[in-house]
This record gives C-alpha cells, sequence and structure tokens, in this order.
C-alpha cells in the first residue's frame, strides 16, 4: 500500500492505538477520519489537526454501520483504505454461570464489527486505486490470555477471517493484519502505565517502519509480538500459555 495521499477510516480512532495509528498517517501526509461512539474523544483526537475528520458510528448496531458508510463515502469519494481497529477487552470468569453480556458484547464489537465494516464498504474499495483493507487483532490470537478468552478467541478469528478475506480480495483490494503485543493504552483498567508493556508510542513508531517496507508486509508483528505470534510453530505454545496465564 502507498503510505501517504490516501483517505482513510479508522473506527476506534479517539483513543490508544487508533489515536496513534490516525496521527501518524495523518502526519504523513493523508486524510484522515475516525469514527467511534464518543464524540468528544474524536473531537480531542482531530483538535487542531488539518487534514482530519471526526464520524459517529455505532459499531456494534449494522443499521448504524450501513447508513455510516452511505454517509462516509458519500461526503468522501476518494476513500481508499477501511481500517478496522474498534475492540473491547472484558476479563471474565468461566468457572460458573454468569451473565453472557460481556462476551457477546466483545464479539458483536471485536468480531462482527470488522466483518461488517468491510462488507459495508467493500464494493466502493474495490474502484478506488491503492485500496486497503487492515485489521488489527492481536499477540492474543496466537496465544490465548486465560483471564479473557472471549477477547483472544475473537483475535483469533480475526486472523483467520482476514487471511480467507486477503485471498478473496487479490488483486482488487490489499489486506494487511496489523498484529500488536500487550501496548500500554486504555484498554484494560491501569493497562497505559503498565510495566511490561510496550509503550504506545514506540509501538506506532514500529508499525509506520513496518509499513514503509516494498512491497508492503501483509502482516504487521513488530519484535514484541514475535514470542507469541510464533509460539506454536517453534513448539513453545505450552510454555508460553503458562507463562502468560502465570503473569
Amino acid at each position: 500500500m502507498q503510505i501517504g495521499g490516501n483517505n482513510i477510516l479508522i473506527t476506534g480512532g479517539g483513543s490508544g492505538i487508533g489515536r496513534a495509528l490516525a496521527h501518524r498517517w495523518r502526519d504523513l501526509g493523508n486524510h484522515v477520519i475516525v469514527a467511534g461512539r464518543r464524540r468528544e474523544v474524536l473531537e480531542e483526537t482531530i483538535r487542531g489537526r488539518e487534514r482530519m475528520s471526526a464520524a459517529e458510528v455505532d459499531i456494534q448496531d449494522p443499521a448504524s454501520i450501513q447508513a455510516f458508510a452511505r454517509r462516509v463515502i458519500a461526503e468522501n469519494p476518494e476513500l481508499n483504505i477501511l481500517v478496522n481497529n474498534a475492540g473491547v477487552m472484558r476479563f471474565e470468569d468461566l468457572t460458573g454461570p454468569r451473565d453472557l453480556h460481556d462476551a457477546e458484547e466483545t464479539i458483536v464489537t471485536n468480531l462482527l464489527g470488522p466483518i461488517r465494516m468491510a462488507d459495508a464498504f467493500v464494493d466502493h474499495l474495490k474502484t478506488r486505486p491503492g485500496a486497503a483493507i487492515i485489521n488489527v487483532s492481536s499477540g492474543l490470537a496466537f496465544v490465548p490470555l486465560k483471564r479473557a478468552p472471549t477477547y483472544s478467541a475473537t483475535k483469533a478469528a480475526i486472523h483467520s477471517y482476514t487471511v480467507a478475506l486477503r485471498e478473496q480480495l487479490k488483486g482488487l483490494v490489499d489486506v494487511i493484519e496489523i498484529v500488536p503485543p500487550a501496548v500500554q493504552t486504555d484498554l484494560t483498567p491501569g493497562q497505559a502505565t503498565r510495566d511490561g508493556y510496550m509503550p504506545l508510542e514506540a509501538f506506532a513508531d514500529e508499525v509506520f517502519s513496518l509499513l514503509q517496507r516494498r512491497p508492503t508486509p501483509p502482516e504487521i508483528g513488530v519484535e514484541r509480538v514475535r514470542p507469541l505470534r510464533f509460539a506454536e510453530a517453534e513448539g513453545r505454545f505450552e510454555a508460553t500459555f503458562a507463562a502468560l496465564s502465570a503473569h
């Protein structure tokens, strides 16, 4: 994919990884639309920055996504990159019956959301030069976190879905996966300052150094995520899972 001169839409662009990536893309000469449910954080993200705009969407609502897509395409006909970044993470106790709201919300946001977004924009993207769909998964797609089973499962599903989507859209739309490690964001309470997690700005810097390689790698995995990404291939899965669970 080309690194500059794009018109980019990024979900979950008001905070965390989404905000950091949005700012990097904007600084490289792209127009960036940050999308999410909370108008105030979106406005904070774009404040004082040219070539950025904000758009509200409820990623959990199929009707909202369809109406959003129609509006965004009408207002931004040059849109050529969709970044599916919005996500939630909930810790769960599976040892007894429970309210499944958190699990269901995680599946709708992390898995159905990107599927619905890709579906809503794919016909438009196929008409645009330099078109790409970028899905943000997680190192936990490859080694699950015991306390976040549904989150880990949705990210494993997004990885699998992205592989299949890439093959189906070959020659039409580039499909790229960004695989973050544990990053210092507000995804879970206290995570933004948690020792051992990758600083957000360092993560964004490394992601963009990889995105600028030619040809663009289909999978963007920073060095910190490699122990999870290749644990099974290297025969370390059980040991890595046990260490992750203990940590």
